[in-house]
């Protein structure tokens, strides 16, 4: 390099230049070169070895390859490149300048930690995609693992910028923190709390993106929109977002709803209270209501069932047993029927308890409730009714 700085001297006193002033000259086209080296190392990079980069890896049978050598990634790679190229040529052509020399060598370290730090994050962005199923719990740990693994790479960046500015070796950095180690673990008690916490949550397989769950106390009610380490966001059905913290969600208890929209059938489980005056024997008015409905035609009751000895609540209890056996919608090959619960001042539970093919929330509610209103209708004609206070005033 300094037989190329002589050489630039010699043609600048060629040219009619002064000595002192080719000295400046030599050092102005140096830095030029540099720069020029620099753009040309980038434009190459960029022009011919990321294309053919992506062209190997589209030729090639495995996914991985695609995924972490991404064009993204390739582009944070390309733009190391010209920082090294300068950082090289620097102690060459300001060894006249210590000052400005130690300024840029210390400014081009730390763009090329910074842009270093900035790959690896892309890396550990691409790492997240490897598993496509975004459900599976191996994407969960993935989402974990990469979690750690971004909190490290941003910590050495730090440690590595520190000791840049102040000329010290990294490891007497991390020699220093071992003595504060207890203070800064008392400083972010809650946060290592609530990676401990996330582990916990993906590592149990407690919760995958797109489950709904309900959070009573923290008003969740809601499909997981992200799950990192630290958050967990929830687009309630509202269309709110609530971000809780895992630890929230191991501390107390939450519901998750996700086996129920995978499983065979949604529950169905509503109550009715009935008025015990309205619980009675049939008589001949109630028998006749019974048959003018046409539900003996229909075989839900037989004739011996609405005879003198039998009760009206009865009756319609098996009723509704055939009746949601012969529902397309209802599935039969789950549990269903209709019982009582403990009587009330307010009357006598009744519960109707079925699953439905049917999981989408809108489509369910309308079955649901057609299924229900003919149980309402069906009461009245079997002589029951409802318990509701009447208002006196």
């Amino acid at each position: 390099m300094e037989q190329i700085r002589i050489t630039i001297e010699q043609w600048c006193q060629m040219c009619g230049i002064s000595t002192s002033m080719s000295v400046y000259s030599a050092d102005i086209v140096l830095v030029l070169s540099a720069l020029f080296l620099s753009w040309l190392s980038f434009i190459l990079c960029h022009r011919i070895v990321l294309p053919l980069t992506v062209r190997i890896t589209e030729k090639t049978q495995a996914e991985w390859d695609d995924v972490l050598l991404n064009p993204h990634t390739l582009k944070k790679a390309c733009m190391i490149v010209p920082a090294i190229v300068i950082w090289m040529l620097i102690p060459h052509i300001f060894y006249r300048y210590p000052v400005m020399e130690l300024i840029l060598e210390r400014v081009t370290s730390i763009y090329i930690t910074l842009v270093s730090t900035k790959l690896g994050l892309a890396i550990i962005n691409s790492i997240r995609e490897l598993d496509a199923d975004h459900r599976s719990a191996r994407h969960q740990y993935m989402l974990t693992f990469c979690g750690v693994l971004k909190i490290i790479v941003i910590f050495f960046a730090v440690i590595a910028i520190v000791s840049i500015v102040i000329d010290r070796s990294p490891l007497h950095l991390l020699a220093g923190l071992g003595a504060t180690s207890a203070v800064l673990m008392l400083v972010f008690k809650d946060t290592i709390s609530g990676l401990v916490a996330g582990i916990r949550l993906t590592s149990n397989d407690m919760l995958h993106k797109g489950d709904w769950i309900t959070v009573s106390k923290a008003g969740v009610n809601g499909v997981v929109d992200d799950i990192t380490l630290t958050t967990v966001k929830v687009r309630n059905f509202d269309n709110t977002t609530v971000t809780i913290t895992p630890q929230t969600l191991v501390d107390e208890s939450f519901q998750n709803w996700n086996t129920m929209t995978q499983g065979e059938g949604r529950r169905v489980a509503r109550r009715v209270y009935i008025d015990f005056r309205s619980i009675r024997r049939f008589d001949l008015d109630l028998r006749q209501r019974v048959m003018r409905n046409h539900y003996l035609d229909k075989k839900f009751v037989t004739m011996d069932e609405i005879t003198d000895d039998n009760i009206n609540l009865t009756t319609f209890r098996r009723y509704v047993d055939r009746y949601l056996a012969t529902l397309p919608e209802i599935n039969t090959d789950m549990l269903y029927m209709v019982r009582q619960l403990d009587s009330t001042p307010t009357g006598l539970p009744l519960e109707f308890y079925f699953f439905l093919h049917e999981k989408s929330w809108k489509s369910y509610e309308n079955i649901m409730d057609d299924i229900l209103e003919q149980l309402y209708v069906a009461m009245r004609d079997f002589g029951l009714h409802v318990f509701q206070y009447n208002n006196i005033r």
